[in-house]
């Protein structure tokens, strides 16, 4: 073997090799003697979070905006007349802004709390309604809009060790979360056969109760934003080793 060669090959070796070693380069990892584990565990997420904003092919995950759930609903009143209004297709954009602003664990027990903070979220639907609102029927549809700043959310994590080709990774057993929206601006537009009386008599309700209709949504919300971190915390849990993040 002549010296080029030789050079291209301990080239080949060396590249591959950090490669190899690399194949987790959007995690830190974080040592489980370490007294400030909560607090690399907060670094690591960050760092994830910011590959992730780019996309991660490895686990299959491309850019995150915008965040789309399907369906959401709110009802306000009982009886006949009762207001009922549906959202659909919901596109949410900010929700990538994301830090994690503390961690809490316990790694006996798998167990992991994040608190994340996001500055703003602007959302888009469609949404269709019935019943009496502020004495005027209300029935119709048009488009939803809303701009949601100052979010602040819990998740709640806990999780069970189990092998996998040798390797040890995560399995997911619960996920809950709560989360609150300091400010709300929101209101529709497009209303349906242009009635302009009844989009100003929404608009006016929605701006003025924007709290209150926020914690009428909040349950169904609440649920679908939970099968989403569960399908993303199973992928990332089953890609990843547990031991390639904590070691």
């Amino acid at each position: 073997m002549n010296n080029r060669v030789f050079l291209l090959c301990v080239i080949f070796g060396t590249v591959t090799s950090a490669i190899a070693q690399n194949s987790y380069y959007y995690l830190k990892r974080c040592r489980r003697t370490d007294p400030q584990i909560n607090a690399c565990l907060q670094k690591s997420a960050n760092t994830f979070i910011a590959y992730m904003n780019h996309g991660i092919p490895e686990l299959r995950l491309a850019e995150p905006e915008p965040l789309v759930i399907d369906e959401i609903g709110i009802a306000l009143g009982n009886g006949p007349n009762g207001y009922r209004a549906t959202f659909r297709d919901i596109n949410a954009f900010g929700v990538s802004n994301m830090t994690i602003t503390a961690v809490r664990s316990d790694l006996d027990s798998h167990q992991f709390q994040f608190t994340l903070f996001i500055p703003h979220i602007s959302a888009r639907a469609k949404y269709v309604s019935s019943g009496v609102l502020i004495l005027v029927q209300a029935s119709g549809g048009g488009d939803y809009w809303g701009e949601y700043d100052g979010v602040r959310a819990k998740v709640y994590v806990k999780a069970q060790p189990v092998t996998r080709q040798g390797r040890q990774h995560l399995t997911l057993q619960q996920i809950k979360m709560d989360f609150s929206v300091k400010e709300i601006q929101m209101g529709v537009t497009q209303v349906h056969n242009g009635n302009a009386v009844l989009e100003a008599a929404l608009n006016l309700f929605i701006n003025s109760n924007a709290q209150e209709l926020l914690k009428e949504m909040k349950p169904d919300l609440k649920k679908k934003l939970t099968h989403l971190l569960w399908g993303f915390m199973e992928n990332t849990f089953e890609s990843i080793p547990y031991d390639e993040w904590i070691i």
